[in-house]
């Protein structure tokens, strides 16, 4: 599917003078909103964006600070130190 854009012409200036490639930020932008409301999956953004690997996919969505980090995972996170703490007290 093609999808076009129709921007007025100093919008479009403004915008490719921040991102010469205003195309690949439009996809970029897309992928990153869809991937956060989860209409994507992490498989399904890395093959629209052209990633090769799944750390590549990674350090793209790190580098615009989406993370895949849930309450839960901070919670066993946190169990997790406790019990390090824990053993270390132990030793």
């Amino acid at each position: 599917m093609q999808i076009t854009l129709e921007l007025p012409e100093d919008i479009a200036q403004g915008l490719e003078s921040k991102w010469k490639d205003l195309h690949r930020a439009a996809l970029e932008s897309l992928a990153i909103e869809a991937y956060r409301s989860q209409a994507l999956t992490a498989a399904q953004l890395r093959r629209l964006l052209g990633f090769e690997t799944r750390m590549q996919a990674d350090a793209f969505l790190k580098e615009h600070e989406v993370y895949d980090f849930t309450g839960a995972d901070f919670e066993q996170d946190r169990k997790t130190l406790r019990q390090l703490r824990a053993g270390e007290a132990e030793h």
